[in-house]
């Protein structure tokens, strides 16, 4: 297996990696539950956690079926077959990744748990450090000077 054909990872570390910081996050809640934030403010997250919520679940659709129209995997520890820079992707170089951290985010706010907000960014870092900055290599042996010119033109997050 060349490098261009060898997968970025050998793991799939982002979907266990939000996994566990959800099932973290509920362990935390229930054995150490910080203070919420009282009413009306609640009642704003609350329905802020919604709507973000939303947008987090369209932004991992609209990703996922632009990976799979454009023929390559959605999978981060699979090769690239095709460098993807249309739909979500022309926002964030990693537009999945991103609707799972709002997610966690969404889930504090409506769940009323400090926890969530607090491991989304944990989990961001993790996922940057174990399966973004792999990808981002593999993507660059695979696909070269375009790959670059995508990475200056779209933000690694937003």
């Amino acid at each position: 297996m060349t490098a261009t054909q060898a997968p970025p990872s050998r793991f799939p570390w982002p979907p266990v990696i939000y996994l566990a910081g959800v099932a973290v996050a509920i362990l935390l809640q229930w054995f150490w539950p910080l203070p919420w934030i009282g009413s009306p403010l609640s009642d704003l997250l609350f329905a802020i956690g919604w709507l973000l919520a939303a947008g987090a679940v369209l932004i991992d659709v609209s990703a996922i079926r632009t990976l799979s129209r454009a023929g390559t995997t959605v999978m981060p520890n699979r090769a690239s077959e095709h460098l993807v820079t249309g739909g979500p992707f022309a926002i964030s170089r990693n537009p999945i990744y991103l609707g799972n951290t709002m997610l966690m985010v969404a889930i504090g706010f409506i769940a009323g748990s400090l926890w969530f907000v607090i491991l989304a960014p944990v989990a961001a870092l993790l996922t940057t450090r174990l399966a973004i900055v792999p990808e981002e290599r593999h993507l660059f042996e695979r696909f070269g000077k375009r790959y670059r010119d995508y990475q200056k033109k779209v933000r690694r997050w937003i």
